[in-house]
């Protein structure tokens, strides 16, 4: 089953969305990604068949991209 995972990030440039686009890209548990630029938090929503939140807030942290996993209920 999928899961959608919701970020709040602090990118704003599309060097930033590249980096992240390599990061997330070569990872085969990622179904599907996009950035909501134009929201206040900067929303990454990320969808995954078995994948946890923090690895991918790791992975940004190390790319000096702030990443932070928002609780949400459907």
């Amino acid at each position: 089953m999928d899961q959608i995972f919701i970020f709040k990030t602090n990118v704003s440039a599309q060097e930033q969305v590249q980096k992240v686009a390599a990061l997330l890209g070569s990872m085969t548990l990622i179904k599907q990604w996009n950035f909501d630029l134009e929201d206040c938090d900067r929303v990454l929503r990320v969808v995954s068949l078995n994948l946890q939140p923090a690895l991918i807030e790791n992975l940004l942290r190390q790319e000096g991209i702030d990443c932070e996993h928002m609780e949400y209920q459907l």
